[in-house]
C-alpha cells in the first residue's frame, strides 16, 4: 500500500509584505490550488522573487512534510495556514528521513527526483510572524526539500504518489542536514560519500566543499 499522499498543492507569484515594519518581497506566499503544471524550470503560476538565491531547474518543486505541521502547532500553540513554509507540495509519508537524494517519484503526470534539502532562510520567520521558527527548523532538520523535474506534467490534488526508483546510496535529506549543521567534526569520508551522489544539486555541493575547507584550516 502506498502510504504517501498529497495534502495540499500550492503556487504563487512574488508579492510584497511587511514584517516588523519592514517591507519585503517574496514568493513564499502561496495559495492552494487544485492542480499544478510542473515544467522543467518552474511551475506555471509559481515564481521566486530572488532567482540569485532561489529557484532554478534543481529546485522547481518545494516539498514540505505535513507531519511537521502538528509539531510546530504544538510547540508554538497556534494553527498554521496551508503552505506555511512556501511549499508547492504538502505531503504525508515523505519526511526528510524517509527520502534520499536521487529518489525518483511519479506524481500525477510528472516524474520528479529529490535533488537537495532546503537551506532555510529567515523569510520563513516573516511568513509565519515567528522569530523563533528558523532556529527551530535548523535544530530539528524539519526543512523540507526540493524536486527537479525529469518529466513535465500535471499534478492534481488527488494524484497518486508512486516511488519509481530508490537511489542505491541511500543518503537521506535529514542525514545531510545533520552532518552540515550539527556535527562538530564531520568525517571527510562521509562528506565524500555524499559528494559522490551525482544527483545532489550544486548549492549543497558548495556547502559541503565549504565545510571541507573549514575543517582543513
Amino acid at each position: 500500500m502506498n502510504s504517501s499522499e498529497i495534502i495540499y498543492l500550492s503556487k504563487g507569484l512574488p508579492k510584497s509584505s511587511v514584517y516588523k515594519d519592514e517591507a519585503y518581497v517574496s514568493g513564499i506566499w502561496k495559495e492552494q490550488s487544485d492542480e499544478l503544471f510542473v515544467g522543467f524550470d518552474q511551475i506555471n503560476g509559481d515564481q521566486v522573487a530572488h532567482p540569485e538565491y532561489h529557484g532554478g531547474s534543481d529546485r522547481v518543486v518545494c516539498v514540505y512534510p505535513f507531519e511537521h505541521y502538528a509539531h510546530w502547532e504544538s510547540i508554538f500553540g497556534h494553527t498554521l495556514t496551508p503552505s506555511a513554509f512556501g511549499e508547492n507540495l504538502t505531503v504525508a509519508g515523505m519526511k526528510e528521513d524517509q527520502v534520499c537524494i536521487g529518489d525518483v517519484f511519479q506524481i500525477g503526470e510528472a516524474v520528479l527526483q529529490v535533488s537537495q534539502g532546503r537551506y532555510p532562510c529567515s523569510t520563513i520567520n516573516k511568513r509565519n510572524n515567528n522569530h523563533l521558527l528558523l532556529k527551530r527548523i535548523i535544530q530539528t532538520g524539519y526543512t523540507g526539500y526540493f524536486f527537479r523535474v525529469l518529466e513535465e506534467g500535471k499534478i492534481t490534488a488527488n494524484s497518486q504518489i508512486k516511488k519509481l526508483i530508490s537511489h542505491p546510496d541511500q543518503i537521506t535529506v535529514s542525514s545531510i542536514h545533520h552532518l552540515y549543521f550539527h556535527e562538530a567534526s564531520p568525517s571527510m569520508e562521509r562528506i565524500e560519500k555524499i559528494m559522490a551522489v551525482e544527483e545532489l544539486a550544486a548549492p549543497w555541493r558548495k556547502y559541503l566543499l565549504d565545510l571541507i575547507e573549514k575543517h582543513q584550516k
